[in-house]
């Protein structure tokens, strides 16, 4: 059974109406989506339990919980996760006024539980059928300013378009986001950015002057220039390495070539806070260069433009901003790895090629566990970068990229080579105790390994002799 089998099942007879995403996905002749939200006449609590009766008795487990004490809303979970139910109750004293107490139009539109004619007061479907987004009332985003996040969030997932009014009383309610549960905050950025949109939603945010409450430091990036190789300010630059992943997220095999389905499961893999890794990505893509405002700087003799440093304090404000909207320590650590790491493929450009063993894997051990990732990001970084020579640039940085994602998808399948000499053995023949300096033999002697130059048992137990007496 479907969350709305189940409503219908547990609720007919009753005074109770569907709303919100389930009415918008049938009146778009769409099947219902997992998530379905009711609304009741009766007590909700009570609604709630007979849902997870209903669902028991079809065979289903459900669990069964209250939302919120000050709005009285619960919420019936399949056990498998397969549907979910909100139960509210009707707000107003009437149906008209609960769906006049709403955000928008297209989510004010009811249909009697177990089937019956839309109830549209305010023209939702109308709106709907338009692309229209409209708030209910005039109070709407007064009522709740988290609203002004999900007129972006609706507009970038359904390709909707507000019209003036709604705009205008947007960012009239914009500055009260800040008074606002950040966890609530990151649940509609989190969506935001991972829209195939989110380009258009990072436009619309600062339209409705949002984006200086919620991501301030993201904000600060527009105004600052930088050097003859870069085309746009820092903020219009982040804007185009967003475009970039999502590009490659998008047609990876146009970059990336034989290595494109591999990445893109890796990419589709869960990470954190409801996430995948490719969303995680687009975080980075946000944040890589978010310490440029506060670390720029002019040589006085050349007059070239620096910012010194910029990946190590990016990684630091990334976890302090993530840490803001209460995200979990998995997804700051990853993305703050993402910022720190950014820059040093580019840097190997100017080594000689192709890489030495050695120097690929010094790279992928710094960047462990996000080597893929943030060549990705490298990628999208470089690409997005078109001053001055950046042909030539572009082409030089893929000539050593595109290898190293060849060795980051190995190193992410098999790991690190197993040492050839476990730690005891390599103590006693070193003559060493467990410590800092036992480990650094280990490491020497894996990186050896990696290179080619360590085969057998034999040739590590030579390798480590050596070692030991250079020393």
């Amino acid at each position: 059974m479907s969350g709305l089998e189940v409503a219908r099942a547990a609720l007919a007879g009753e005074r109770a109406w569907i709303v919100g995403g389930a009415v918008r996905d049938r009146a778009l002749g769409r099947e219902a989506g997992a998530d379905v939200d009711v609304i009741v006449d009766c007590d909700p609590a009570a609604a709630a339990k007979a849902l997870a009766e209903a669902a028991r008795s079809g065979g289903q487990g459900a669990a069964c919980f209250a939302l919120s004490r000050e709005f009285g809303g619960w919420r019936v979970l399949a056990r498998d996760g397969s549907w979910q139910v909100d139960v509210e109750p009707l707000r107003g004293g009437s149906l008209d006024a609960d769906l006049h107490l709403r955000d928008f139009t297209v989510n004010a539109v009811a249909e009697p539980v177990c089937g019956g004619t839309p109830i549209d007061p305010l023209g939702g479907l109308a709106d709907l059928a338009a692309g229209r987004l409209r708030v209910a009332s005039v109070d709407a985003f007064e009522d709740d300013p988290l609203r002004v996040l999900r007129l972006v969030r609706l507009s970038v997932e359904r390709g909707m378009a507000a019209d003036g009014r709604t705009l205008a009383l947007a960012r009239a309610s914009s500055s009260r986001l800040s008074a606002l549960a950040p966890e609530r905050i990151f649940s509609e950025l989190a969506r935001i950015v991972d829209a195939c949109e989110a380009v258009r939603g990072l436009a619309l945010l600062r339209e409705v002057r949002a984006l200086g409450v919620v991501l301030p430091e993201l904000e600060a990036l527009e105004g600052v220039q930088q050097s003859r190789y870069h085309h746009r300010d820092v903020l219009g630059h982040t804007i185009e390495v967003l475009e970039q992943v999502i590009a490659l997220q998008a047609a990876p095999d146009q970059v990336l070539g034989g290595a494109a389905r591999q990445v893109s499961e890796i990419l589709n893999e869960p990470l954190a806070d409801g996430l995948r890794r490719g969303s995680a990505l687009r975080w980075g893509a946000l944040m890589h260069d978010i310490a440029k405002p506060r670390t720029r700087a002019v040589e006085r003799e050349t007059g070239r433009v620096t910012f010194y440093g910029h990946d190590r304090l990016g990684a630091v404000l990334a976890s302090e901003i993530l840490l803001r909207l209460r995200t979990s320590t998995k997804l700051r650590l990853h993305v703050a790895a993402l910022v720190r790491e950014h820059l040093r493929l580019g840097f190997l450009v100017h080594e000689p090629q192709p890489l030495s063993r050695r120097t690929v894997f010094s790279h992928l051990r710094h960047t462990d566990p996000v080597q893929v990732d943030v060549t990705l990001l490298s990628i999208a970084d470089r690409l997005a970068t078109r001053g001055e020579k950046a042909d030539d640039a572009i082409e030089a940085h893929l000539r050593v990229a595109l290898p190293m994602l060849d060795d980051a998808l190995l190193w992410m399948r098999e790991g690190a080579p197993k040492p050839l000499l476990r730690g005891d053995e390599l103590a006693l023949e070193a003559g060493v105790a467990p410590g800092p300096e036992l480990g650094d033999l280990i490491e020497a002697l894996t990186e050896a390994q990696y290179a080619g130059e360590v085969r057998t048992r034999e040739q590590a137990l030579a390798f480590v002799q050596k070692l030991c007496a250079s020393h």
